[in-house]
């Protein structure tokens, strides 16, 4: 569909991405996924200090797809993490127990639908700096990035599904 709107790339700090698999609390039963997968920095995360059972993003520009299959190989967890070639509106999430994202407010309403058809009651949503608007987040927490003129604070929300509105 071609309505769809891009999401540019803008690469979710490290401590950003530790805060969302932290505050999801995934351990190993969860099965992660995470939704514009970048360079893999949450898939590896999610498997190399979360311990998640299977972690997969999915991703659509081809160059980064590599880039993160690349990054997972050089980690050496290719059993456990992949990235899937593909708009994240085609595939199925109904495996996941952890869904993270860093998309726009507009894309996330979009989603809405889709997740709360095919997420089980339980599956933790977390969404990096836009909130899913008429969802009623678990937890916001803000993650202070430090750096130039005094650093950057970012929004982490954090969902469950059957408790989200």
């Amino acid at each position: 569909m071609s309505s769809r709107p891009d999401v540019p790339y803008v690469p979710t700090p490290q401590t950003v991405v530790e805060k969302m698999l932290e505050s999801a609390q995934v351990g190993p039963e969860d099965v992660v996924y995470d939704l514009g997968a970048g360079d893999g920095r949450i898939v590896i995360t999610a498997v190399k200090k979360f311990n998640a059972k299977k972690a997969v993003g999915v991703e659509k520009n081809e160059e980064r797809v590599r880039m993160a299959l690349e990054n997972i190989k050089k980690e050496g967890i290719e059993g456990r993490a992949t990235i899937i070639k593909g708009d994240f509106f085609d595939v199925d999430l109904s495996e996941a127990t952890v869904v993270t994202m860093f998309l726009l407010a507009n894309v996330n309403e979009l989603l809405k639908p889709k997740l709360e058809k095919e997420l089980r009651p339980g599956t933790r949503v977390v969404s990096h700096e836009f909130e899913i608007r008429g969802w009623k987040p678990k937890e916001v927490i803000k993650v202070r990035e430090e750096g130039g003129f005094g650093g950057i604070t970012h929004i982490v929300y954090l969902y469950v599904i059957g408790e989200h509105k």
